[in-house]
C-alpha cells in the first residue's frame, strides 16, 4: 500500500513537497535533495513525522 508523505526542508522547516512510498518495502524514512523556495537553494528534505 502506498501512503502519501510530506517532505520538510531540513534548514528552514518549510513543508514544500508531497510524495508517496510503499511503507512495507521501504520502512525507513525518506530523504531527498530538492529546491526550497524559502532558502532559494537545493537542500535536503526529510520525511515529516
Amino acid at each position: 500500500m502506498r501512503d502519501a508523505i510530506t517532505f520538510k526542508c531540513s534548514e528552514c522547516g518549510e513543508e514544500n513537497y508531497i510524495g508517496t512510498r510503499n511503507k512495507r518495502k521501504h520502512p525507513e524514512k525518506m530523504e531527498i535533495k530538492k529546491y526550497c523556495p524559502r532558502c532559494n537553494k537545493k537542500t535536503t528534505h526529510k520525511e515529516k513525522k
